[in-house]
C-alpha cells in the first residue's frame, strides 16, 4: 500500500487517521482499521463514512474490496447502511471494549431498502376494488350448502371457471371433475408425494410398500438443474430422490431421461424455465410426452409465469399434448398474490381418487370464500384484465432495467427476459459472491444464480444474479435499479484500471 494511514477529514468532516499497516489481505486490514477506529471512539456513532467508490479511489483499492469490507462490518453490527442515508457508524457500536457478555449475531433488519427477490408480485397492485366487488357478488349468489361440508375437489364454481380459463388461455384440456383445488404449488407436491399431513399418504411415491424392499425409496424424480430448492426439499422429505437434468438454450435436456437412472417422473417449468428463462423447445415438449408414454412416466408441469410474456407468442401447456401423462399445476401466487392461498391440479383420470384420499379432511382445503371470489373474478373477466394490466407494468419495468444496464453496465447481459417476473444478469466468472455482498451493502435483497443450482448438477456453473423486477412498488422501482447498478462489478477497462493501482 502507498501509505500506512489515510486522512478521512475531507470525507467525513473531522480528522481521522486510519492505520492500514499490518499483516493480512487488503480487505482484512481495512476491516480491522475501521473496526478499531469505531471501538476506540475515533469514529463516533452516527458518523457517515464516505461512499465505497470514493474510499476505494482514496486508498488505491479495488471497489469490491471496500464494498466487501463495508458489508462485513454491517453484518457484524459495526456499521449500518440505508438508502439515502449512506453508511454510518451504528449507534450500538460504542459498547464497552472488554465486555464479558457473549457475542450475539446482529439483529436482521425487518425489511431491505430494495427487495429484488424473484417470485413476488407487486403487492401494491393487488386489485382490491375489483376483488371486493367479486367477493360481494360471490357471497350474494352462493347457495347455502357452500357454507357446509363440501367437495374435496374444491367448489364447483371455481373448478368450472378454471376449466374455461385454462382451456382458453393456456391450451389445457381441463375437465372440472379432474381439477383438484389446493392451497398452492407446494401443497400440490405434498399431496402428490407425501399426503396432506406428511404421513406418506401421497400417490406418486413409487411401488407400494408391500411390493418393494423396505430399503427401497421408489424411483427418483428428474428435475431441472436450476430450480427452487424448497421444491426439491419437499420431494426429498417425502423420501423421493431428485436427479438433475441439464439445461441449455432450448430448455431441459429431455434426452437425459433415458441416459441416467430410471426415473418415475419429471418436474418441468416448460413455459418459462425457472430461473434461467426461456420456453422448452417444441421438439423437447413432444419428446418428454413420448418418454412418459413409452416408460409409463409422468410429467409434472409447473406453469410458472405462463401468463406473463412480452416478446414472444404465448406457449401453450404441455398438458394439452397428453392429459393422461401430465399433471398440470398452477396457482395465483404470482398473478394475484401469495396471500390468496389457492392453487390447482389438473390430473390424469387415474390419479384423481388417490389425490382426494391424500387431501383428507377439510383442514387441508383452501378457503371456500376465497374460492367463490376467485371463481367470480375469473368468470367476470376481471382476472384477464388484471393480468393484461400487470403484463404491461412488468414489461415496462423490465425495459427500464435493460435500459439502465445498457447505459451504466453494458458489459452485463440480461437473459431470460422474454417472459416472467425476473431477469438473470450474467456476471464474470468468480464474481457472484462479491456482487451479492455489494448488493447487500446497497440495501438490496436478491439471490445469486448459484442459490438455485441442484447440488448434484454436473453442467458447468454460471455466475449470475436473479433479479426480480416485479416486487418493488412503482414509486420505489427507480431507486432499486439505481442501487443495483451501483452494486454491479466494473467493466473490463475499469477493472484493469483498478487492478493497476
Amino acid at each position: 500500500m502507498p501509505e500506512s494511514w489515510v486522512n478521512l477529514a475531507e470525507r467525513i468532516g473531522s480528522d481521522l487517521h486510519v492505520d492500514l499497516s499490518g499483516p493480512g489481505s487488503r480487505r482484512a486490514v481495512l476491516i480491522r482499521a475501521l473496526r478499531d477506529a469505531v471501538r476506540d471512539g475515533r469514529l463516533a456513532p452516527g458518523t457517515r463514512l464516505p461512499p465505497y467508490r470514493s474510499l476505494a479511489a482514496d486508498l488505491g483499492l479495488a471497489r469490491n474490496t471496500v464494498a466487501d469490507a463495508y458489508a462485513e462490518l454491517v453484518a457484524e453490527g459495526w456499521l449500518t447502511a440505508r438508502q439515502g442515508s449512506g453508511t454510518r457508524v451504528a449507534e450500538r457500536a460504542a459498547a464497552p471494549r472488554r465486555s464479558r457478555v457473549p457475542k450475539r449475531a446482529p439483529a436482521r433488519s425487518a425489511a431491505p431498502a430494495h427487495n429484488l427477490r424473484q417470485g413476488q408480485p407487486d403487492a401494491a397492485s393487488f386489485p382490491r376494488t375489483a376483488w371486493l366487488a367479486a367477493a360481494r357478488r360471490a357471497l350474494g349468489a352462493a347457495p347455502n350448502e357452500a357454507f357446509g361440508p363440501g367437495d374435496p375437489r374444491g367448489r364447483i364454481e371455481l373448478r368450472e371457471a378454471l376449466a374455461d380459463y385454462l382451456t382458453r388461455a393456456r391450451g389445457v384440456r381441463a375437465d372440472p371433475e379432474r381439477i383438484v383445488v389446493c392451497s398452492g404449488f407446494a401443497h400440490a407436491l405434498r399431496l402428490l408425494f407425501d399426503g396432506a399431513r406428511g404421513a406418506g399418504g401421497g400417490v406418486l411415491r413409487g411401488p407400494s410398500p408391500s411390493s418393494r424392499p423396505r430399503s427401497s425409496r421408489g424411483y427418483p424424480i428428474a428435475v431441472e438443474s436450476y430450480g427452487l430448492g424448497f421444491h426439491r426439499e419437499i420431494l426429498e422429505s417425502a423420501g423421493v430422490r431428485t436427479v438433475p437434468l441439464g439445461l441449455d438454450e432450448q430448455g431441459a435436456r429431455i434426452e437425459e431421461l433415458g441416459a441416467g437412472p430410471r426415473v418415475r417422473g419429471v418436474l418441468l417449468t416448460p413455459a418459462h424455465q425457472f430461473p434461467t428463462g426461456g420456453p422448452l423447445h417444441p421438439a423437447r415438449r413432444a419428446a418428454v410426452v413420448d418418454w412418459a408414454r413409452t416408460h409409463g412416466g409422468l410429467v409434472l408441469e409447473d406453469d410458472y409465469d405462463g401468463e406473463f410474456r412480452y416478446d414472444r407468442e404465448p406457449v401453450g401447456a404441455v398438458q394439452g399434448l397428453d392429459p393422461e401423462h401430465v399433471v398440470y399445476l398452477g396457482s395465483v401466487s404470482k398473478s394475484l398474490s401469495p396471500a390468496v392461498r389457492i392453487g390447482w391440479m389438473v390430473l390424469p383420470e387415474q390419479l384423481v381418487d388417490g389425490v382426494l384420499a391424500a387431501k383428507g379432511e377439510r383442514e387441508a382445503w383452501a378457503s371456500v370464500l376465497d374460492q367463490l371470489t376467485l371463481a367470480d373474478f375469473l368468470a367476470s373477466g376481471q382476472y384477464d384484465r388484471h393480468v393484461r394490466r400487470m403484463r404491461q407494468r412488468y414489461r415496462s419495468r423490465r425495459d427500464r432495467l435493460v435500459a439502465a444496464l445498457a447505459e451504466r453496465a453494458p458489459h452485463i447481459t440480461a437473459t431470460g427476459i422474454a417472459a416472467g417476473l425476473h431477469a438473470v444478469l450474467r456476471l464474470p466468472r468468480g464474481t457472484e459472491a462479491s456482487v451479492v455482498k455489494a448488493a447487500a451493502w446497497q440495501g438490496i435483497a436478491l439471490d445469486g444464480l448459484s442459490a438455485f443450482r441442484h447440488p448434484g448438477a454436473t453442467m458447468p456453473a454460471t455466475d449470475g444474479l436473479v433479479v426480480g423486477y416485479s416486487t418493488p412498488a412503482e414509486h420505489a422501482y427507480g431507486a432499486a435499479v439505481d442501487a443495483l447498478c451501483r452494486a454491479l462489478p466494473p467493466g473490463d477497462r475499469d477493472h484493469q484500471r483498478e487492478q493497476g493501482k
